[in-house]
């Protein structure tokens, strides 16, 4: 199956990351998850997207916080599809998010909510599923799933009333 490329830029965004890590194992889709930064080591940065090429990896999944500039530089690098994370910090993240939005034209970067860990991952799911009828099979399963979920509530709520729940 095709891989997912998640990158963070320092290991304080490991936990919107292990969202979207969860996510894609429980989805078996391969992924592979470093930590990159495009400041501080932009040469390790370029050569990972150079053995992207040769590795199998078909979307990127980027989450960064503050300057963001990970996904901007990784869409750059790549004509691969690159979701964008922002990554809550001291402006709570819409620093981050207006400056992964705001890309030039012809470097689109896909951006989910901030900390959207899990959201970029179903997103690159929904990516490769385009091409693979199991996994769209698996996502269509999952997202019943959180429907029958919200019905359950639902039924619940209208059981015991507002009150007792």
């Amino acid at each position: 199956m095709a891989k997912v490329g998640i990158l963070m830029g320092s290991d304080s965004d490991m936990g919107v990351m292990a969202k979207a890590a969860d996510f894609l194992t429980e989805m078996g889709i391969e992924f592979n998850i470093n930590i990159i930064s495009a400041h501080r080591d932009p040469q390790k940065l370029f050569t990972y997207f150079e053995n992207s090429k040769t590795n199998g990896t078909k979307v990127i999944i980027a989450g960064a916080g503050m300057s963001a500039h990970l996904p901007g530089v990784s869409a750059a690098l790549s004509s691969m599809p690159v979701i964008g994370i922002p990554m809550s910090n001291s402006l709570g993240g819409t620093d981050a998010l207006h400056s992964i939005v705001q890309m030039p034209p012809g470097i689109p970067v896909a951006t989910v909510a901030i900390n959207g860990g899990l959201n970029a991952a179903i997103l690159a799911a929904q990516i490769l599923a385009v091409a693979d009828e199991e996994l769209f099979a698996k996502l269509v399963a999952y997202k019943n799933n959180m429907r029958d979920a919200v019905a359950q509530k639902d039924d619940r709520l209208n059981e015991v009333g507002y009150k007792n729940y």
